[in-house]
């Protein structure tokens, strides 16, 4: 059997909110580090039925960006619902509500603007 590692570190400021997120894994085939503004890991806790969660961001994450990644997040989670499930029907149901996420967002920040 084959290990598999994926190292996450964060970089704090004084008062504990990420300044720099960085991730390496063992079978990447980057040679540094690579940087990230934002994550999402979740875990599956199959004995209690509940999903575990650590979502950090950096201060300098912009909020279209923040639209930009949950939408992707949202556009993969239905794509791998579907092959975990074959859900054809409630992955394209995800899918929508994410182009009606992000329309919605688009369309608040245009009118911010103005």
């Amino acid at each position: 059997m084959k290990q598999s590692t994926i190292k996450i570190d964060v970089l704090l400021d004084p008062n504990k909110v990420p300044e720099q997120i960085s991730w390496t894994a063992s079978d990447s085939t980057a040679d540094m580090a690579q940087k990230a503004k934002a994550m999402c890991v979740a875990f599956w806790d199959g004995a209690d039925k509940t999903a575990m969660r650590i979502d950090l961001w950096t201060k300098d994450m912009m909020m279209d960006e923040m639209a930009d990644f949950y939408y992707q997040m949202l556009m993969t989670m239905a794509d791998t619902f579907k092959r975990a499930t074959q859900q054809q029907e409630l992955s394209d149901d995800m899918k929508k509500f994410a182009e009606a996420f992000f329309e919605k967002f688009k369309a608040i920040q245009l009118k911010e603007q103005q």
